[in-house]
């Protein structure tokens, strides 16, 4: 589809969603470095640390996976309205996956320990047959995935992972012991975020049978009820694990997993309720375009690209080998380190589309190694002939 004619309401919700995702993990990296908890240091921090829990953490990566299975579900339509066999679609999505999970995993091996792109390639090689499903049959497979995923991520979390906390650092980090602890760990990863991933994958398949991101003005009471209700849900339901971030509220460990559970289900909300929000400033816009707009487009549009520019952002930031700067940082320092490093993707991505490129190099790259070379345009001397 050319990018002019591109549907303006998933670039958003993209772009936006990566400014989330990189306040986060800056957010993330500033606590795991110093593995004392959140640094607290006046009422910004405090304020900064209660706002990432309300409104931001865990709720980017359910709206990024519920716009995987839209456009994954966008792929199946289009390929069967022009009367392609399952078989033959099947192995397109599949062959996705496969180098998704490639890409995923090189991520991992030189910048990255929370990738999310394999993840997506898993799914989409365990669980492309769901886009044949029902509605009924997707929606009641969702939800048990929804309980019982997200259940099992926060048992581990509380339990597993935060029994870490306040532990001493062990060996001083190179970029080798690096890159083994990623690639030990991801064998555990992989599972744990399949498992509060699928549910929004399915929920964007269905979203994508009924056009909600490319026909916004169809759905407008849905998508209204589903933005208010959602982050409503999201940043009422987060409220106890921001007074547990913000150290006001000290439960027992069996209360806090239930707490840390439930923030992962509003936080599915959340997701929902900001790509509906979004949708519903895509309408309203119609056809104007500013600068800004543009350029949060043109970073959705390359969602992949930026997404892995800012793995590079954090090698060079992060660890003690290099700047080793997040340990310095407060909470509110953090955040913003983050959001700059979102804006200079931002930059990047627009430049891009300034230059004539269409997509960034991952997007490329991984169009033409599932699809193949495109077949040469015959020349006019050769017509003519």
């Amino acid at each position: 589809m050319p990018a002019t004619r591109r549907s303006l309401a998933p670039d958003l919700a993209r772009g936006f969603m990566l400014l989330v995702i990189a306040t986060v993990h800056a957010h993330m990296f500033r606590l795991a470095t110093t593995g004392e908890g959140y640094a607290l240091d006046g009422a910004l921090d405090v304020a900064v640390t209660a706002c990432m829990a309300l409104f931001a953490e865990n709720r980017g990566y359910p709206m990024f996976a519920a716009l995987f299975g839209y456009g994954l579900a966008q792929i199946y339509l289009r390929r069967t309205a022009e009367g392609r066999e399952w078989p033959w679609v099947r192995r397109l999505l599949r062959r996705r996956g496969r180098w998704l999970v490639a890409i995923g995993i090189a991520h991992t091996v030189l910048l990255f320990f929370g990738d999310i792109i394999s993840v997506y390639g898993l799914i989409a090689l365990l669980f492309a047959g769901v886009l044949r499903f029902t509605d009924r049959r997707l929606l009641t497979h969702a939800f048990a995935w929804m309980a019982v995923g997200s259940l099992v991520y926060a048992l581990v979390n509380n339990v597993a992972f935060g029994a870490a906390k306040g532990e001493a650092q062990g060996a001083e980090a190179t970029p080798l012991t690096d890159m083994v602890m990623r690639l030990v760990t991801l064998p555990f990863f992989w599972p744990l975020m399949i498992g509060i991933s699928v549910f929004p994958f399915m929920v964007g398949i269905w979203a994508a049978r009924r056009r909600l991101l490319e026909e916004p003005e169809r759905h407008r009471a849905l998508l209204r009820k589903a933005a208010l209700f959602g982050i409503g849900a999201a940043v009422l339901g987060g409220i106890p694990q921001a007074l547990i971030n913000v150290e006001v509220w000290a439960p027992s460990a069996v209360v806090a997993t239930g707490v840390f559970w439930v923030h992962l289900l509003v936080g599915y909300a959340g997701g929902f309720g900001y790509a509906s929000a979004i949708a519903l400033i895509a309408l309203r816009m119609g056809e104007r375009r500013g600068p800004v707009v543009a350029a949060l487009a043109a970073t959705g549009q390359r969602s992949m690209t930026c997404y892995l520019l800012q793995s590079v952002a954090w090698a060079v930031l992060i660890p003690p080998y290099m700047l080793g700067i997040a340990g310095s940082l407060t909470d509110a320092q953090a955040v913003g380190v983050g959001a700059a490093v979102w804006l200079g993707t931002v930059v990047l991505a627009d430049l891009m589309r300034r230059a004539g490129f269409k997509q960034g190099p991952a997007e490329w790259f991984l169009r033409r190694m599932t699809y193949g070379r495109p077949a040469a345009a015959p020349v006019e001397g050769a017509r003519a002939g």
